[in-house]
């Protein structure tokens, strides 16, 4: 099977532009992102009826080096501008770089997934292609965390514990990546790109495991999770909406602060300080949309 000729956007540089930030923003607004392997295209259909956000056509980890061309081969058949995918590509040191990322040039590419992301002339290639996904994976990634977020083309930072926890030889529990949680919050913030995506929990039958580990991300300052099974969708999504109680006196402090015009908000007898109103609307803002 041929892959498809590099192709461009006939409408010119405005619409590139126009059509980048579009992708940009879907990927910002992302909730779930689910894996599924590149060499397995019967799968393709079934993932993009999953639910899931976004799909993530997988050419790294879960393809075998044997089956590298087939799988690039596979994906680049699939593509359609209609349902745009995410491609996670091959690191940068790898024989399978440069070919993965002449597919990411085609149309029907919503975004590239970067492994083991650190600056260099492979992050670097992918400006200009599509809005990038940099997996923290490596110790060398997490010292460059805040400078990898401030790069132009790169939507969102993403954890990938299971690879961090082997570059550091971390046998524990992936609790302890919790300071470079933070770090990725932090330099996502500070950047002004969308907050980060947590890895993916590789006990996919169990739902309140996902459930607990998507909370405990949350709670982190990450709002979106890879997934390795569409079974995993609905409890990370569950996981990540306000609770009925957080809504309702998110409500309450909304229409008190409405109500003092301006002036100091008190509810129930005590005083509530301006960042909990805001962390109020800012709840609130999540929930309507708007």
């Amino acid at each position: 099977m041929a892959e498809r000729p590099i192709t461009h956007n006939s409408g010119g540089l405005e619409d590139m532009q126009m059509g980048f930030e579009r992708q940009r923003t879907a990927i910002a607004n992302a909730q779930t992102f689910l894996f599924t392997p590149g060499n397995r295209p019967e799968r393709f259909a079934k993932a993009r009826e999953s639910g899931a956000d976004v799909v993530i056509l997988d050419l790294e980890d879960a393809v075998p080096p044997g089956a590298k061309d087939m799988a690039r081969q596979a994906v680049a058949a699939s593509l359609t501008p209609d349902h745009p995918v995410a491609v996670r590509i091959n690191p940068a040191d790898t024989a399978w770089f440069d070919d993965d990322l002449a597919l990411c040039r085609q149309p029907g590419i919503a975004a590239i997934v970067f492994p083991k992301a650190e600056l260099g002339p492979g992050l670097q290639q992918c400006a200009g292609i599509a809005p990038v996904i940099a997996l923290i994976e490596t110790a060398t990634g997490v010292e460059q965390i805040a400078q990898i977020a401030r790069l132009p083309h790169v939507a969102r930072l993403g954890l990938g514990a299971v690879d961090l926890a082997l570059d550091l030889d971390i046998t524990g529990s992936d609790r302890m990546f919790d300071p470079i949680r933070l770090a990725m919050t932090v330099a996502s913030r500070a950047a002004d790109i969308a907050a980060p995506v947590e890895g993916v929990t590789t006990d996919f039958r169990n739902a309140d495991v996902v459930a607990a580990d998507t909370q405990h991300a949350r709670s982190c300052g990450f709002t979106a999770k890879l997934c390795i099974h569409p079974a995993q969708i609905t409890p990370v999504k569950t996981a990540l909406m306000p609770s009925a109680e957080r809504i309702a006196l998110a409500q309450r402090i909304c229409a008190a602060d409405n109500a003092a015009g301006g002036a100091a908000v008190s509810l129930d007898g005590q005083m509530i300080d301006r960042p909990i109103v805001a962390r109020a609307h800012r709840l609130l803002a999540t929930v309507t949309g708007r």
